[in-house]
């Protein structure tokens, strides 16, 4: 997606050198959130992106694996030789973690690429048992997509419930009663000590039968190609970009899931792997290379989540926030989840109110104090609770 958008963004914007896309995989370039919908349950045959490369003049060299990088020499090595350039955006993206001692054993499944997603169609298809490790959002959204197939799903997830990652236990506890009301079972407080062909055994003893076993237990990104090359990457694993998404090295940005860039707006450095940070990354990417008008990239956060029937929507960063509101009962249909700091909002959670969403977006990005009693009647529009 981020390097899709970098070529896309850089004709828009009026660049006319020579643009070359370096992929690993042999496929047209596509888009990830249908994998684990349309794709997976077999509505689509594939995801590819909608962009005429030919018309943009973009050169596609697709199956190429990039193993290093040398900046003094501007050069990228591949297995079919080296690469230069004049500039460099490295948008490789993340990769999802693993599960020690699982590799190699039949029927276990990532949810991350095309082949992953034709992989474990089949699977979905022949209506496995299927034992899904991770309940967080890929989790849920394969969860959500097996029970639509009508698989047997038990989700097992090592902390005290869902996300714990990602929210705070008063908003994510909620979510969990969801799994039950699919018909999956959700199992917390389980780690998983080993998987064998056609089983999970937890670390209990516990013995879950497995026809399939799915893997979603998070991603980093995909940098360890850059290891040596003076390029700065942080302990997240990520590429240090600055706020114009340039790396230490000249010449060199950073775009996407594998990159980390400060934010003025939440005052510390953000490593966001969300698809919209893959489609308003490369704008700014696109006006720093041309340099006639460099951009500050600090966006306001943004994902959303289709699983159970409902469809959540997060924007901002709740991190440095002191207080939170609700905005009806976590228990109903619809819920908004707020997050301020200091009378202003910089977060929010929606679950089915998309009109919360896009106003509460709006209102992070102006930084407006609010009215709290307000705020925490829902009959009230968000943007009529600032003060």
């Amino acid at each position: 997606m981020a390097g899709v958008q970098t070529a896309v963004a850089l004709r828009e914007q009026g660049f006319t050198g020579v643009v070359t896309l370096i992929g690993a995989e042999p496929h047209q370039p596509y888009d990830r959130p249908p994998l684990s919908k349309a794709v997976l349950l077999g509505e689509a045959e594939g995801s590819a992106f909608d962009v005429d490369f030919e018309q943009l003049e973009v050169e596609l060299r697709l199956g190429r694996e990039v193993t290093g990088v040398r900046p003094d020499a501007h050069q990228l090595d591949t297995a079919d030789g080296p690469v230069g350039y004049d500039v460099l955006v490295i948008a490789t993206g993340a990769e999802p973690l693993r599960l020690p001692g699982a590799q190699g054993v039949p029927g276990v499944h990532l949810l991350r690429t095309l082949d992953d997603a034709e992989r474990l169609r089949p699977v979905l298809a022949e209506k496995h048992d299927i034992v899904v490790v991770g309940a967080g959002w890929i989790g849920a959204e394969f969860a959500t997509a097996a029970r639509d197939a009508g698989c047997a799903v038990t989700v097992v997830e090592a902390a005290e419930r869902p996300l714990a990652g990602v929210l705070p236990a008063e908003v994510a506890a909620p979510m969990a009663h969801w799994y039950a009301e699919s018909g999956a079972t959700l199992r917390t407080h389980a780690r998983v000590a080993r998987v064998e062909p056609g089983a999970v055994v937890l670390d209990d003893g516990t013995r879950l039968a497995a026809g399939a076993v799915v893997v979603g237990i998070g991603a980093r990104p995909a940098t360890d190609w850059v290891s040596g090359s003076g390029i700065a990457v942080g302990p997240d694993g990520a590429i240090v970009a600055d706020d114009r998404l340039r790396t230490s090295a000249p010449d060199v940005y950073a775009v996407g899931d594998c990159a980390s860039f400060p934010s003025a707006r939440f005052g510390q450095r953000l490593l966001v792997h969300h698809w919209d940070n893959a489609l308003q990354g490369p704008r700014a990417v696109a006006a720093n290379i041309i340099g006639e008008t460099p951009e500050v990239y600090d966006p306001v956060p943004y994902f959303w989540s289709e699983q159970f029937g409902r469809f959540v929507q997060y924007a901002g960063h709740h991190g440095n926030a002191d207080t939170l509101v609700w905005r009806g009962s976590p228990q109903g249909a619809a819920w908004t989840v707020c997050w301020l700091r200091e009378g202003a909002l910089v977060a929010l959670l929606a679950v089915g109110r998309p009109r919360d969403l896009a106003q509460g977006r709006r209102l992070i990005a102006s930084g407006a104090p609010l009215d709290q009693e307000r705020l925490a009647d829902p009959s009230v529009p968000l943007k009529s609770t600032t003060l």
